[in-house]
């Protein structure tokens, strides 16, 4: 015979007989088609929690990662505060310790600086006519505007002129606007912040929560002169924002503004700053990793369902192992040889898996875009944010198969090296 046509008859009856062990393994599922599904379900149920879990996390990551963009684009914040002395800590915003003209260096001696608002910020009642509103009142610079990405919809802001002149203008946020003027334009109107009346320029666009959950749309926000020359007093900065020119400078010009500021404020080497200065970056890492810690906890908890559906599959196909030893030892007197019987029950647990590992996959997917309307229908259910994670649903999908092979083989390897004449006694 043709070399060649000997090959491709022998690969054919490898085919072949692949296939024929492939139906025998299905057909003994089917014949045992409610312990398959019940064995199944372990693999399940671990597939769905890990897809679901990971949703929640990504969502959760997704959604502070939305917060900390609305911080604005390459953003350096410097903090007044976070100084020891006497062996205490006081933290963040602490004290004020920042200046103007500490922001003015900032903006003529940095490199790669494209922006610097000086802020201040306090909590204000605010009135329009008969509607009055709590909300906080933050002054900036004209540039806080563009350093924070937040686009005014309607009317405008103020400018540099209005900054050095501390004129008794504002900008207000949504929230301010809507609880103030209802549906009613404001822009032009006269805003009593203090019993100081302030002309209404503009309004801001939505950008919902921030990282610590305030919303964002709550405020006023006018020239940071004004805000101090007419309602707080003092001369001290809470904080100074600084945007870079790209992304890649933010290291750079935070390492920069330490030295800067420890210049200034005459910090001998050793001695704590009284400042704090982080990047856009730190901070979201800052605010991430609590819901990192919690999704790796999720995850570990859920991936003992998998573990445990591995056991149930392993339990099962023993069971099955002895049930038909007399099927096996039939086989094998009719030619089937051990790695037929290996590759038999191989097959029937890996196809549990794969089976389980589906299902699973389908129910996570579904709980993941079920869990954000959840509150449309059920009002008490807390808001959840998920992203489906397709990196998750394959890892899922490996993993199954895997727990299959793994937990599948040593009944697999049972049911082959049994003797076929011992078999063939079995009762």
């Amino acid at each position: 015979m043709n070399p060649a046509l000997k090959l491709l008859v022998e690969a054919g009856y490898y085919v072949l007989r692949i296939f024929a062990i492939v139906a025998i393994a299905l057909q003994a599922l089917r014949r045992n088609k409610l312990r398959s599904v019940l064995t199944a379900l372990g693999i399940i149920i671990g597939v769905a929690a890990v897809i679901a879990m990971v949703g929640v996390g990504q969502g959760a990551k997704s959604q502070v990662e939305q917060q900390i963009a609305s911080l604005g684009r390459n953003v350096v914040l410097v903090f007044s505060g976070n100084f020891s002395r006497g062996g205490v800590s006081s933290g963040w915003l602490s004290a004020g310790t920042l200046s103007i003209p500490d922001a003015d260096a900032i903006r003529l001696e940095i490199q790669d600086v494209v922006g610097v608002s000086p802020e201040v910020r306090r909590g204000f009642q605010v009135a329009s006519g008969n509607q009055n509103w709590f909300t906080s009142v933050v002054g900036g610079s004209d540039a806080y505007f563009q350093i924070r990405q937040w686009e005014i919809v309607n009317g405008a802001g103020y400018t540099e002129q209005d900054v050095r002149g501390a004129t008794k203008v504002c900008v207000l946020g949504k929230t301010v606007a809507e609880q103030l003027f209802n549906d009613e334009d404001p822009v032009g109107h006269i805003v009593r912040i203090g019993n100081v009346p302030f002309i209404i320029l503009g309004v801001l666009a939505s950008k919902g929560l921030s990282v610590m959950g305030t919303d964002q749309d709550d405020v006023v926000i006018m020239p940071y002169t004004s805000a101090m020359k007419r309602l707080m007093g003092g001369t001290m900065l809470r904080s100074v924002l600084v945007q870079t020119d790209a992304p890649e400078d933010l290291e750079d010009v935070r390492q920069q503004i330490n030295d800067l500021l420890r210049q200034r404020h005459r910090i001998a080497v050793g001695k704590d700053d009284d400042f704090t200065v982080r990047t856009q970056e730190e901070i979201a890492q800052m605010a991430t990793a609590t819901s990192r810690v919690m999704s790796v906890l999720l995850i570990a908890i859920a991936s003992v369902s998998l573990l445990v559906g591995g056991i149930g599959i392993m339990n099962i196909m023993l069971v099955s192992v002895t049930e038909r030893t007399r099927e096996i030892g039939i086989r094998m007197a009719v030619g089937a040889r051990p790695r037929d019987i290996l590759l038999q029950f191989l097959v029937e647990a890996i196809t549990l898996s794969l089976m389980g590992g589906l299902i699973g996959i389908g129910i996570g997917i579904g709980t993941c875009k079920l869990l954000p309307i959840l509150p449309r229908m059920f009002p008490d259910f807390p808001q959840m944010a998920t992203l489906v994670s397709m990196p998750a649903v394959i890892i899922a999908v490996v993993f199954s198969a895997a727990i299959g092979i793994f937990f599948g083989f040593y009944p697999a390897r049972k049911a082959a090296q049994l003797d076929p004449i011992e078999a063939l006694r079995f009762e």
